[in-house]
């Protein structure tokens, strides 16, 4: 949808396939990549900076007016532009080399390990912002856009990531929304290859 991320190409790399500069130092390989956690991100600006991926809406409010703490780390293409919780939201990437879905009942589940076919980095849509928190503290945060999954992975889960080609990565970063709405869509049928994940060590990020 995605639910865990793996990266694996160094920074030097991902900043170079993004025309980017990093602003933070290297990671060592990621085969767990959580939500909550850290990630990197290629902001509009074409740089490389670490923001928690899950994010709490600016302004977002119940019933009765209270700020809604849920964190949201996939924010639905249908939407992405319409509700009032994305308000204010920039448009950014989120780099990964693949990422993990489960089908099945609970304690007999399957992961499944998806990435691009013949390899590669893959840019996932996503929006930013800050989260001003309590006693003045700012979080940057990041949540992946998804659209409707692709002829590759439809049996294993009925939403994917917004996955975006090199030439369209200035679109979704710098154009208007209409520009950027066309590009909400599911990756082309033969791109992505899906396997069973074996051998990963879910508790480590």
């Amino acid at each position: 949808m995605p639910g865990r991320l793996f990266l694996t190409t160094p920074l030097d790399a991902i900043a170079q396939h993004f025309g980017a500069t990093p602003t933070v130092p290297p990671s060592p390989p990621r085969f767990n990549v959580a939500p909550g956690q850290d990630v990197f991100v290629c902001t509009a600006a074409r740089e490389i900076v670490t923001m928690r991926w899950g994010m709490i809406p600016v302004g977002r409010v119940n019933a009765r007016g209270r700020p809604v703490m849920e964190t949201i780390i996939n924010a639905r293409s249908e939407t992405v532009f319409q509700k009032s919780a994305y308000e204010g939201t920039s448009r950014a990437i989120v780099p990964a080399d693949g990422w993990y879905e489960w089908t099945g009942r609970a304690r007999h589940k399957t992961a499944w390990r998806i990435a691009p076919k013949g390899g590669g980095l893959l840019a996932f849509a996503a929006i930013c912002d800050v989260w001003a928190g309590p006693g003045g503290t700012s979080v940057h945060q990041v949540a992946t856009v998804t659209c409707p999954p692709s002829p590759d992975v439809i049996k294993i889960h009925d939403r994917m990531g917004v996955l975006l080609d090199p030439e369209h990565v200035e679109t979704w970063l710098a154009d208007d929304e209409a520009a950027a709405a066309t590009l909400m869509r599911p990756y082309p049928k033969g791109r992505l290859v899906v396997r069973e994940a074996k051998g990963v060590d879910w508790t480590a990020p």
